[in-house]
């Protein structure tokens, strides 16, 4: 049963279909499958399969890549909700778009992908100074800072992360919390992330997940 269900929930979610998606996800639930081997047999596959069944270019598909995200948080959220022992979360991110940005939605896809990865997320909206960031991280404990930026001058702007790489240093929590970018000017160049003072970069939702993943656990060492 648990094949067919997989089947059925990829299939609307590559065609966007977020009601037969959440139909496919309720049945399934009402035949007796777990709401965790729906979250991580059925959901996080999913979004895997998504990742790396969709063109390489990804800004020709934002719109299939915001819904994927989407739908796999929704359906997480709703599914984590009836866990007969709530998940060990693996982590604290918070993230947001650089002082002058106001792009949201490659943010918004990222932040969709985590939590259904059991990352919790921190949505600090857009145009965030760098001390909001720092302050946040600190205040929520959070383990990594993600700054994303759509446009090449704020993704080097003084206020972006270059700010929040220094006043990490200045304060002395550059072992407490690291930082990740993401955006178009960081697919477009690949070293952009080590000139901006970042500890890594991500080109995608599922990538970022990793990546930060990766991240928490190098903090918590």
């Amino acid at each position: 049963m648990l094949e067919d269900v997989i089947t059925a929930y990829n299939e609307a979610v590559f065609d966007t279909d977020r009601e037969r998606a959440l139909k496919v996800i309720h049945d399934a639930v009402d035949r007796g499958v777990s709401p965790e081997d729906v979250v991580f047999k059925v959901v996080i596959p999913a979004i895997e399969q998504m990742i790396k069944s969709i063109s390489e270019s990804f800004d020709a598909n934002l719109a299939q890549h915001f819904m994927t995200s989407q739908i796999a948080a929704e359906v997480t959220e709703e599914m984590l909700a009836r866990f007969r022992k709530a998940p060990e979360v693996v982590g604290h991110i918070v993230i947001g778009t650089a002082q002058g940005d106001l792009h949201s939605l490659g943010k918004r896809i990222v932040i969709g992908c985590l939590k259904s990865l059991m990352i919790d997320v921190t949505d600090l909206g857009v145009n965030v100074p760098p001390e909001k960031f720092v302050d946040e991280a600190v205040a929520r404990n959070a383990q990594v800072i993600g700054i994303s930026a759509m446009m090449v001058h704020t993704a080097r702007g003084e206020n972006g992360c270059i700010m929040v790489r220094e006043l990490l240093r200045k304060r002395g929590l550059e072992d407490r919390i690291k930082i990740i970018v993401g955006g178009a000017p960081y697919r477009y160049d690949l070293e952009l992330y080590k000139t901006v003072g970042a500890d890594a970069s991500a080109d995608d939702g599922i990538t970022a997940g990793r990546v930060i993943a990766g991240l928490i656990k190098e903090v918590r060492r």
